[in-house]
């Protein structure tokens, strides 16, 4: 492997800085404005279509907002390389950072961190949430594993078949079958009659993912509860047991309100939840079972099924301390399933779910090697998100279960899916699939990391994997600042990164990707893994009966959020070498977020050198889907230190700059193929107005200036918009 610091000589050269950034002679390649963000976005492009795949590695387990780690490769070899260097050459380079340390404080799933140490560097990594350390923690950390799948084995031969005995099933020949999902609906008695409602909104509840390729789908019949096969829009269907004729595609639930097929009356969910003062009840009513000959059957529950559930009831009201008993807090994120009246997070699981994972709580807890017993901790956690009350059935052709995250608040699912919590070849989202392809994939992909390569075939562009770029990222971790050695070390924390014990000027790189204003809180959202980790495990780091913080950044404030973020911004500027760079990604659809950004640079002592549009983590997302004009694009914002450049700034200037850069960076994506939707302009256009406000001397004036000209960056950004080059592709 070739030594970074032989290509790029300039890296440990200490050498003063110029006073102007017109000519600074140590000017890096992502300070340079022909960084070539829009040729690295068409990699982070086919990475994020299958970032699992591409980066096992910050899969493990649930966490929000994860980056692309092609982006975080760029960002850190531009970071270190002199202008003019040929980056996308690099990218595909084995190159060494010896010697250099990279610290990320808000790591999140680790991107920075575990990019950072393929490239050679020293990485520090701190969070305040403890569940993001400890998957960071479990992703990195030195494996063993011919150990790990010994262990794994050991699991199995003492838990799988005591919790499969409570996914089977008695077929109508007597002979037995696997269960790989329950479905189940959420019911609840009528106001005016108490009548049992069934929440449906369709009596359809398995179809494909690709229906008009695919129309075959499920319904169960309203009136005797058999299933029938049918078209996936049929409108009328006579259920073959019993008769009867009703319309698969209408059920008793329309929007917030549910009918009682019973007495006819209308009434909303919630307020008739409200009144009940507890959780809505379920009931199964169908289930998909494996064959013995591989294929799979969608048969109605039957006397046996319930049985057996109830065998599961009661086995666990046998077990003591069998679950964690946590309140779940309220919060913008929380408050949903608050008004739902669920109280404690083990509300959010059924009986058979919480006997289930108490078997396998207790056998993992018996683990004595303590970093292979985390690892199942973190797997353990992992399976929490598939196999609860609020996950629901994605249909055929997919990945069947859908996890209880696909929105950022914790909604109740009215038609929940049950899996087989042990699973088989054929299912997914449980223990045993999720070791193979979450554990065992993060694990090969630590020992032979790979990046990929878009390459353009005679029929479209595929992507291939090259080896032998970087070294093995699997180290053991240190826990404190003063333990990192010269060769490259991981250094994880758990706390408010406003205050950390690095060394004053010792770093040569801040690299990171802060939270931004946004009603989703992390913290609010991660108590659900939390409270499971802290029933298994017993240190400092999970103490606390919850991950929220009173210093965390996340606020729906914008004046908290400003000041939390100053505070980190100030300790980075401590830390970071005189010459050092601090380089973050950040994008924001209000205005609100671009000041609450800038106050926080400017008032931290920086300055933003440059602002580059990336591709973002995901080209679809729930969230973003549901936006009129979603938002594809980070920025990635590079700043000095404002004391080593010289402050020259007009206010006069600063629309036609950020007009003239914005629409230099649009054009470099349409000849890409890639035209922005408007909210990626507008992205794009408050980087470069913050860029070069971040020069002036006077904060105040600048937020009251960019206040003022609120509308007029409306029309240009509409205007660079619909001027945007015809392309062949479609809008991002």
């Amino acid at each position: 492997m070739e030594a970074l610091d032989t290509q790029i000589p300039f890296l440990y050269e200490e050498t003063a800085f110029s006073k102007s950034p017109q000519y600074l002679r140590d000017i890096k390649a992502i300070e340079d404005e022909n960084f070539p963000f829009e040729q690295l976005s068409i990699i982070a492009e086919q990475e994020s279509w299958r970032k699992e795949i591409n980066r096992p590695i910050y899969y493990i387990h649930k966490w929000w907002a994860r980056r692309l780690g092609s982006v975080f490769r760029a960002i850190i070899i531009s970071t270190f390389s002199p202008q003019g260097s040929d980056i996308l050459k690099l990218f595909y380079q084995p190159l060494d950072l010896k010697g250099v340390k990279v610290f990320d404080p808000f790591m999140g799933s680790g991107t920075t961190i575990g990019e950072a140490i393929k490239l050679g560097a020293t990485a520090i990594g701190r969070d305040i949430n403890p569940v993001a350390y400890f998957l960071v923690k479990n992703a990195l950390n030195k494996k063993d594993k011919h150990r790990i799948i010994e262990s794994f084995e050991d699991i199995k031969k003492s838990v799988s078949d005591r919790i499969q005995q409570y996914y089977t099933t008695i077929l109508e020949n007597g002979e037995t079958a696997t269960v790989l999902y329950y479905f189940w609906v959420k019911y609840l008695p009528c106001p005016a009659c108490t009548h049992p409602v069934d929440l449906f909104s369709s009596y359809i509840f398995s179809k494909h993912a690709y229906p008009n390729k695919f129309p075959q789908a499920q319904a169960i019949c309203p009136n005797c509860e058999n299933i029938s096969t049918i078209h996936y829009n049929d409108n009328k269907i006579i259920c073959h047991k019993c008769q009867s004729t009703f319309n698969p595609q209408i059920a008793n639930v329309k929007g917030q309100k549910a009918t009682c097929k019973h007495c006819s009356h209308t009434f909303s969910i919630v307020k008739a939840v409200q009144n009940y003062e507890k959780p809505p009840a379920h009931r199964m009513y169908a289930k998909l079972v494996l064959l013995k000959d591989g294929l799979k059957q969608y048969l109605p529950i039957n006397e046996y099924d319930i049985t057996l559930y109830e065998s599961a009831k009661k086995e666990l009201s046998s077990r003591s301390n069998a679950y964690p008993i946590v309140a779940i807090k309220p919060g913008y994120n929380t408050d949903q399933v608050l008004n739902y009246c669920y109280r404690y997070w083990h509300e959010m699981f059924n009986e058979r779910q919480l006997l289930c994972l108490n078997i396998l709580a207790e056998k993992i807890k018996k683990i004595n090697d303590i970093t292979i017993r985390d690892l199942f901790t973190c797997l353990f956690s992992g399976v929490l998100e598939f196999n609860n009350m609020f996950a629901s059935f994605k249909g055929e052709g997919t990945g069947a279960v859908r996890h209880l995250f696909s929105h950022h608040i914790l909604k109740p699912e009215r038609t929940p899916l049950e899996a087989n919590l042990w699973g088989t070849p054929k299912s997914s989202g449980a223990f045993s699939t999720l070791f193979e392809s979450r554990i065992l994939k993060a694990i090969d992909y630590c020992e032979k990391p790979f990046e990929i390569k878009v390459v353009q075939n005679k029929v479209k562009v595929v992507t291939e994997k090259l080896y032998g770029l970087s070294p093995a990222m699997g180290l053991e971790i240190v826990d404190s600042f003063d333990k990192i050695s010269h060769n490259r070390t991981v250094y994880l924390d758990c706390g408010d990164s406003a205050e950390i014990d690095i060394h004053t000027e010792s770093i040569d790189a801040i690299i990171t990707d802060p939270p931004f204003f946004d009603n989703v809180h992390y913290s609010q959202l991660a108590d659900f893994f939390y409270v499971w980790q802290r029933y298994l495990k017993s240190d400092k780091i999970i103490s606390n009966e919850t991950t929220r913080h009173p210093n965390e950044v996340q606020s729906s404030e914008i004046s908290v959020f400003a000041e939390r973020l100053q505070r980190v911004f100030c300790e980075c500027y401590r830390v970071l070498k005189p010459d050092g760079l601090m380089v973050f990604t950040y994008h924001h659809s209000k205005a609100e977020g671009w000041q609450a950004i800038l106050r926080a640079i400017v008032n931290s002592g920086l300055v933003i050198i440059a602002a580059h549009p990336i591709k973002s983590e995901m080209s679809v997302a729930t969230p973003k889907s549901q936006a009129n004009s979603p938002i594809d694009l980070d920025i990635i914002i590079v700043c000095r230190k404002r004391d080593r450049v010289e402050l020259k700034a007009s206010l006069a200037d600063t629309l036609k700059l950020g007009v003239c850069h914005t629409d230099n960076q649009v054009r470099r994506f349409n000849v890409y193929q890639r035209h922005l939707s408007r909210n990626d302009v507008m992205v794009v256009f408050m980087a470069q107005i913050i860029k070069q406000l971040s020069w002036h001397p006077e904060l105040e004036v600048t937020l009251d200036w960019l206040e003022a000209k609120g509308n007029q960056i409306q029309q240009y950004i509409e205007e660079i918009y619909v001027g945007q080059k015809p392309n062949k592709g479609s809008e991002q």
